[in-house]
């Protein structure tokens, strides 16, 4: 079946939603210097930049009409204080052409290299940065509102440049000074884009995870995990003004959470050893997706969605028909879940083996020719079923809000 044959007119849905599909892509957009100190800039990589009409087209073919992209701080900061926008304007003209409605990473990992988080000069240029793409997007789109995403996935990077010298800082045991530092810049940064224009919007991108005790666990064991448990809260934490205060966070920073969920989410305490999500029994120490969601939810109460969800090889299907039926649950919770986002949807490279590709997205490469994608077929046969699960129980949800009892028989989607 053709690649058009499995898209859906997912016009239907959850009622205030800002955003123009629940299915969202996400292209991988890092700029990051790796473990070796090499730049990697996986939008070049991947050839998104260079093929972004053909891919925003894919991605519509699939009734996929929301993305997450980067302006790649590293590129667009040329020299200290100094702006080029050229690359992003012809993004937003891309998504402006094919109606394709975008949330932007001012920071995804990567940095200037004169720069790190430890640096005194972090904050003021990042906050400087803010304001200029601001001031950018709204002389270029006077009106319109826009999703910003300032850092991406605090609590991961301040692990990977902060505890295991995995990017800059190439720090090991100062995670928490790392994050610290991220999160004055992160905070300073939405603060300035949301006094500049009401029309932002702040989506925080953190990772949702579960930490378990060993089995038959000690006292000790318990609370190590729920210590650690509570942790990947801290980001979020700071933003709102529940922890650190004199960073300046408020809940008025935060519009929409974003949490980034992977098949190794769920780990064992001290030996990282990943809890299976497939198993034909599971682990007891396992949690649904849609019970992490629900507590991390309720402990901000503010609409949310999975801001990034894939996996890798052949059980990216059932993957996603996980998620699908996870979504579903919390919908019909009456949880605010506004969508799910397969990140990457174009697949890409590792960051420190650029010859090893994960395999993890909609479209592969085959290395058949430059940039080539190829469609998974299983993986979009398992998202169209997504899309018409997801409809017809924002659907059912709307009738019972309505005062009818059932679906009709005989439904078809829109």
């Amino acid at each position: 079946m053709p690649a058009d044959g499995y898209a859906r007119n997912t016009h239907f849905q959850m009622q205030n939603s800002p955003f123009r599909t629940f299915w969202m892509g996400g292209f991988e957009c890092t700029d990051q210097l790796n473990s070796s100190g090499n730049r990697v800039d996986l939008l070049e990589v991947t050839g998104h930049l260079e093929l972004i009409n053909e891919d925003y087209a894919r991605l519509s073919a699939l009734g996929m009409r929301t993305v997450r992209e980067g302006i790649r701080w590293s590129t667009v900061e040329y020299k200290p204080y100094h702006y080029d926008f050229s690359a992003v304007l012809r993004m937003m003209k891309a998504g402006k052409m094919n109606g394709i409605q975008q949330i932007w990473d001012i920071c995804h990992f990567g940095f200037p290299a004169d720069l790190t988080p430890l640096h005194p000069h972090f904050t003021p240029r990042f906050v400087a940065l803010c304001k200029a793409f601001v001031a950018f997007y709204t002389a270029s789109f006077p009106g319109e509102l826009f999703f910003v995403t300032p850092v991406n996935e605090v609590s991961f990077l301040s692990w990977l440049g902060g505890e295991v010298a995995g990017t800059s800082p190439y720090c090991q045991r100062n995670g928490w000074n790392v994050k610290y530092a991220l999160m004055e810049a992160y905070i300073a940064g939405a603060r300035a884009m949301k006094e500049m224009s009401d029309h932002v919007r702040i989506l925080t991108t953190e990772p949702l995870v579960n930490m378990v005790p060993v089995l038959d666990p000690t006292p000790d064991d318990l609370l190590a995990a729920s210590l650690e448990n509570e942790q990947q809260f801290q980001s979020v934490d700071m933003l709102c003004g529940k922890i650190c205060p004199e960073l300046g966070g408020s809940m008025d920073l935060l519009d929409i959470l974003g949490f980034n969920y992977y098949y190794n989410n769920q780990w064992i305490v001290g030996s990282y050893q990943f809890l299976g999500w497939n198993d034909e029994v599971n682990d007891p120490r396992w949690k649904e997706l849609a019970d992490l969601l629900e507590a991390a939810y309720l402990r901000y109460d503010k609409p949310f969605l999975i801001s990034e969800t894939s996996h890798p090889k052949e059980d990216r299907p059932f993957w996603i028909r996980m998620i699908a039926a996870q979504c579903a649950e919390l919908i019909n919770r009456g949880a605010p879940i506004l969508g799910v986002c397969l990140y990457p949807v174009i697949d890409r490279p590792d960051w420190d083996n650029l010859h090893i590709w994960h395999q993890a997205g909609l479209w592969d490469n085959d290395f058949s020719e430059r940039h080539a994608r190829v469609l998974h077929q299983e993986s979009a046969v398992a998202l169209a079923e997504g899309q018409q699960l997801i409809e017809l129980t924002l659907r059912s949800r709307q009738m019972e809000k309505e005062g009818a009892s059932e679906v009709p028989s005989g439904y078809l989607l829109a």
